[in-house]
This record gives C-alpha cells, structure tokens and sequence, in this order.
C-alpha cells in the first residue's frame, strides 16, 4: 500500500472510533411562577451561561455560548427591577419572552427596547 493511502486509512479508522459528541444539557426551564431571586438564581449558576460585559448598566446580560438564548436580569435602579426576559433564535426566528415582577410601564418600555435593540443585530 502506499504512504498517502496508510495515511486516509489511518484518519478513517481513527474517525470512526472517534466518541460523538455529547447532546446539549437542557435548556434553562424559564418560569416566572419561580419569583425573581429564584429564577435569576437559576440564570447565573447555569453552565453555558456567560456574563457579558455591562459596565454602568443596572441589567446583567447571559449569553449561551451557541448563541440561541440570551436572559436579561434587571438589576436595583433599573426602570423595570425587578424583571426577567428571555430572547431565543429558533426556526420561526427571534422570540422574547419575560417576567414582570414590579412596575408594569417599566417592563413594557425595557421590553419594547430589548426587541428594537434584536431588530437592528438582525440587520
């Protein structure tokens, strides 16, 4: 046999003992009946979660690391503390859901600007 083709059957043996990936941990379960600390609880310990950078802002951002869910936990001082809101890409595209834990006005203008705020990453 030749050099080149020890090498492909080398590769094509090695690939198929090769262990397939792991499936992907479930999704957070996003219930708002849980009550802001508990579900914000939930937010920050998840694994695959990360912190993004938000210097000044009174909101934490939580980024999966494939991209597909986002969570947005109000922090004391925000307009629409205490709150919690969900954006998800799927295959009808982006959804946003969320919790309102205090003033309803509040919530409604954040959440109004979080979907302008997805509006313009889309373009």
């Amino acid at each position: 046999m030749k050099p080149a083709a020890l090498l492909i059957a080398g590769a094509l043996g090695l690939a198929a003992c090769s262990k397939p990936d792991p499936p992907p941990p479930p999704e957070l379960a996003f219930d708002c009946a849980a009550g802001f600390d508990a579900l914000s609880a939930r937010i920050s310990a998840e694994p695959g979660l990360k912190l993004a950078p938000s210097p000044g802002e009174p909101y934490r951002y939580y980024n999966a690391e494939d991209g597909h869910v986002s969570y947005v936990v109000t922090q004391p001082g925000a307009p629409a503390h205490p709150a919690v809101f969900k954006q998800s890409v799927g295959p009808g595209g982006r959804a946003q859901t969320g919790c309102a834990y205090g003033d309803r006005a509040g919530y409604e203008t954040f959440a109004a600007y979080l979907k302008g705020l997805a509006k313009g990453r889309r373009q």
